[in-house]
């Protein structure tokens, strides 16, 4: 398994914009699909994200055209850009490593007021 270190979650008004990232251990890195999650209070946790280890995207329909994900194979990071941010986004983040069994970080939250 690949250890996950999460950062960049916070409070934002509606509209805003952050930037999550998922930092990843290990020298294999390249090699894992990459996801991000999220769950949201009484809610079950949810694909945002997906980027596989050839640059392959996937978008939740919710998110389309407001984030997007990317990798850094240089600092074994991925990253979420959220754009247009919608109070229905709220919720923990979670970064996923997937190859052959799925590695999960600790979660981060992010908070849109209205």
């Amino acid at each position: 398994q690949v250890q996950l270190v999460e950062s960049g979650g916070g409070l934002v008004q509606a509209g805003g914009s952050l930037r999550l990232s998922c930092a990843a251990s290990g020298s294999i890195f390249n090699l894992y699909t990459m996801g991000w999650y999220r769950q949201a209070p009484g809610k079950q946790r949810e694909l945002v994200a997906s980027i596989t280890s050839s640059g392959s995207t996937n978008y939740a329909d919710s998110v389309k055209g407001r984030f997007t994900i990317s990798r850094d194979r240089a600092k074994n990071t991925v990253y979420l850009q959220m754009n247009s941010l919608k109070p229905e986004d709220t919720a923990v983040y979670y970064c996923n490593a997937r190859r052959y069994v799925d590695s999960w970080g600790q979660g981060t939250q992010v908070t849109v007021s209205s």
